[in-house]
C-alpha cells in the first residue's frame, strides 16, 4: 500500500512540475512578446466638419 501511495504522490508531483513549467513558460514569452510589439505613437489629426449637402 505504501508504495502505491509513493507512485501516486511522484506522479502527481510530476504532472504539478510540468504543469508550473509550461505556465510560467507562457507567462516568460507573452511578457518578452508584449515587450517585443511595437509601441502606438500618438498622431496629431486636423478635425474638418463637413456639412451635409440635401
Amino acid at each position: 500500500m505504501t508504495d502505491l501511495v509513493n507512485s501516486v504522490m511522484l506522479a502527481a508531483a510530476s504532472a504539478g512540475s510540468l504543469a508550473f513549467g509550461v505556465l510560467a513558460a507562457y507567462a516568460v514569452l507573452r511578457t518578452g512578446f508584449a515587450l517585443m510589439r511595437p509601441q502606438r505613437q500618438d498622431v496629431v489629426l486636423k478635425a474638418r466638419t463637413r456639412v451635409a449637402r440635401v
